[in-house]
């Protein structure tokens, strides 16, 4: 019986498919602080598809992306209320305040 040319007789032992490959701590640790941006849309081309990439080979990533995608749907729904009339004005003449001292310094 003919062998198949596609199939090779012997592992490769210089590189493993891509899913096999497990990104490093670092590599992950950079790709999770992005994915909060990605999720809110506030990257560029290139680095949404740098992301998506990551994402699509790397399944503890995958995994705290789709945790962080449900976090913030769940807080979105439930932060629906108003804030009393009263407590949104002390905020904004604190936020007054504060802005008038950063424009003095």
């Amino acid at each position: 019986m003919a062998s198949d040319p596609t199939v090779s007789e012997t592992p490769s032992t210089t590189s493993a498919p891509l899913e096999d490959v497990e990104p490093s701590a670092g590599e992950c640790a950079d790709y999770l602080e992005r994915i909060v941006y990605f999720i809110d849309n506030e990257l560029d081309d290139a680095d949404c598809a740098e992301v998506r990439s990551h994402l699509d080979t790397c399944n503890p990533c995958l995994e705290k992306y789709d945790l962080q995608r449900t976090v913030k749907s769940i807080v979105a729904r439930s932060c629906t209320e108003a804030a009393p009339a009263e407590l949104r004005s002390r905020v904004m003449v604190r936020l007054r305040e504060v802005q008038v001292r950063i424009t003095e310094v």
